[in-house]
């Protein structure tokens, strides 16, 4: 998709014409893998690297991946850029890994809902997290689509379910998703550990935190159904594989995208121009139709056909929110308690 770049930078971060810019610099921009990263390879960056006169160096890997690295380099931060859920990235503004939002005119028209009162983040775009399924295979099996979570209780798909690891937000939120069934939730996750495993484990082909991982699983037959986001399973279903997501009948949660400006970069001009560019109309678009994030920018406009599978509009308020001050509190714990019990 080409579209007309037409974002201008700020005054406060106009830096196109300055001494800053004298010398091309390289920003290190951390940020997921998969379809996220084939999208922001082949229509952000460059665009970003025209405009700005800036070299950006595109690190993959999940959040707690991100997280990891920006602890790892805490005094010394290689990474100018952190893009990661929004969970680890309020660990990351916690943590003291964030810095302070320059003023930028494209906030007026971010979502309240995507701001962070710290301002020391801000959300991208929004995906939805539920279940997804090959629909070749369900309809050769004669089996209706999933509706609910407990499907994934179901022997009916013998050991063909994928599901990611609580590691990853997908996984975290399948997990609270089965606490908050049976009456618990992120203060009593007991309910959850004990669907996982004594009902799920017996279904499961594999716990997988790769993008690329999760596609070979469905292309070559070993899985049929999963916990996915619905970003991910329209990017699946763009190359032309039978794939549907679906919003289960007890709720799907929300999972924002969130960008933060790493505190100590050298590159910190660069860096809110950056974030401030991925805000801007035309790339929320490209991030919606390339890479099935619902827009934070309230300004973006989509077609019924580019919407499809997308948190957008009305939809979104049917998506359940994750008490982070809670999860990111026992999440440690709960990682270690998963390898342990479920994931052995």
């Amino acid at each position: 998709m080409k579209l007309a770049i037409t974002f201008a930078l700020a005054a406060g971060t106009a830096l196109a014409g300055s001494a800053a810019f004298a010398q091309q610099k390289t920003i290190y921009v951390a940020g997921y893998g998969g379809s996220y990263e084939q999208t922001m390879r082949k229509e952000v960056i460059p665009a970003f690297e025209k405009q700005a006169n800036v070299k950006v160096e595109y690190v993959a890997g999940n959040s707690t991946d991100t997280l990891a690295k920006l602890q790892a380099q805490k005094g010394n931060q290689q990474i100018d850029v952190a893009i990661v859920d929004d969970g680890p990235a309020y660990q990351a503004v916690a943590l003291g890994f964030c810095g302070t939002l320059t003023d930028g005119a494209v906030y007026k028209d971010v979502a309240p809902v995507m701001k962070f009162k710290s301002n020391k983040g801000v959300g991208l775009g929004l995906v939805g997290t539920g279940l997804f399924y090959n629909k070749k295979v369900f309809d050769e099996n004669k089996w209706p689509a999933p509706t609910s979570w407990n499907d994934l209780k179901s022997k009916t798909y013998g050991k063909k379910i994928v599901v990611p690891p609580i590691n990853n937000t997908y996984g975290l939120h399948a997990l609270i998703a089965f606490a908050q069934m049976a009456g618990g939730g992120e203060n009593n996750i007991e309910p959850g550990f004990e669907a996982f495993k004594k009902d799920i484990n017996p279904n499961i082909v594999a716990y997988e935190p790769s993008p690329a991982k999760m596609t070979e699983l469905f292309q070559n037959g070993q899985a049929v159904l999963g916990v996915w986001g619905s970003g991910r399973v329209k990017a699946f279903a763009d190359t032309g594989f039978p794939v549907e997501f679906v919003y289960p009948k007890e709720g799907g949660y929300a999972l924002g995208s969130a960008a933060c400006p790493v505190e100590g970069s050298k590159n910190a001009a660069e860096a809110n121009a950056f974030i401030q560019f991925m805000l801007s109309p035309a790339i929320q678009k490209i991030m919606a139709t390339g890479a099935g994030f619902g827009p934070a920018n309230m300004t973006v406009t989509l077609t019924p056909e580019e919407r499809k599978g997308l948190p957008y509009g009305d939809e979104v308020k049917t998506l359940k929110a994750v008490d982070w001050d809670v999860a990111n509190a026992k999440r440690e714990e709960w990682t270690k308690r998963w390898n342990r019990e479920v994931e052995r």
